[in-house]
């Protein structure tokens, strides 16, 4: 997949004739999927390449940063996600002065004159411009008196483990992930949700005590409610399951929220390394432990329940291929 930048790198990817959709992309969750099906399909049947547009960081970064959501995919991970997906172009709108000052009109000429998609494909709630100045409705009028065939895509549906039909969303995938509700993100978002960040030095606490951590500084990225979970993470092309712990450290009385993951069965040094940790399952909340020995016990026994949950996935991965 080729990556193009900025309003001349739109104006640059070549997407004539092809099929192009604009937007966040933030997850790439079964709505994106059900997207890029579409451009697929369409890719198969009429020729052109696929090109995505998408804002890099979100716009309320620099907008109205305060309101700014917490991010469900790295950068680089959504690139690698979409091209997975079927993706031949990425461009890369960044928050600048230009790209925040086109009107929607004005992108629409870009898109219309100097893009030339056969094919645009959005989601129902797709706004654009200026001060969200344009919006579905105003695109199906401009899209029918141009050359350019919009594809209105409706909201794709997922039942969670409660039974509960939900419209998938960012929006929804956010909540159930601060709500600890990781079985739910991952039915929505198509896979486990994963965590990613360079591993540095913290209190140092595990390794005394017997259950080495890695302290991962997470930026910018959604972490999920405070508790003890179970995940995955890969080194060196080895999976290792992982129990995690995001919280405070009520025992220590440290104040300072962390995400710690010690990986099952591995043995080295991971200072100055980005891992990504998949997020998979609760264990249990963060509680306050009458002593040090307490709290070894209680570790013991949720890494136990993190390999045996690790197991399960085993097997349910197994199962889907058969």
């Amino acid at each position: 997949m080729q990556v193009w930048q900025g309003i001349d790198g739109l104006r640059k990817a070549p997407a004539a004739g092809g099929v192009l959709s604009v937007g966040n992309f933030d997850g790439i969750h079964l709505g994106h999927r059900k997207l890029l099906e579409t451009a697929r399909a369409l890719r198969q049947r009429d020729g052109g390449q696929i090109a995505v547009v998408t804002f890099e960081p979100h716009p309320l970064t620099v907008l109205r940063p305060e309101f700014a959501p917490p991010r469900l995919t790295t950068a680089d991970e959504k690139r690698a996600l979409l091209e997975a997906l079927g993706a031949d172009h990425l461009v890369v709108l960044a928050p600048t002065k230009e790209v925040l000052g086109l009107t929607a009109e004005s992108f629409w000429a870009i898109l219309r004159d100097e893009v030339r998609p056969r094919h645009m494909i959005e989601g129902r709630t797709f706004t654009f411009g200026k001060g969200r100045g344009g919006n579905i409705e105003k695109l199906q009028e401009w899209s029918a008196a141009s050359a350019v065939q919009l594809h209105v895509l409706g909201a794709v549906e997922a039942a969670l483990l409660d039974l509960a039909v939900v419209e998938v969303n960012s929006s929804l995938i956010r909540w159930l992930i601060g709500n600890g509700r990781m079985r739910d993100a991952a039915i929505c978002l198509g896979r486990a949700y994963s965590l990613s960040g360079e591993v540095v030095r913290g209190f140092e606490r595990g390794r005394k005590i017997g259950v080495p951590t890695a302290n991962l500084k997470v930026d910018g990225q959604m972490v999920p409610l405070d508790g003890v979970y179970a995940g995955r993470c890969e080194v060196a092309g080895k999976i290792y399951p992982s129990a995690i712990s995001i919280g405070t450290a009520p025992t220590f009385a440290d104040g300072v929220r962390q995400v710690e993951v010690h990986l099952i069965g591995f043995d080295g040094d991971l200072y100055g390394k980005t891992l990504g940790v998949e997020v998979t399952d609760w264990i249990r909340e963060q509680r306050k432990f009458n002593g040090v020995d307490a709290l070894v016990a209680q570790m013991k026994v949720d890494v136990e329940r993190a390999k045996a949950m690790a197991g399960i996935d085993a097997a349910r991965a197994i199962a889907r291929v058969g």
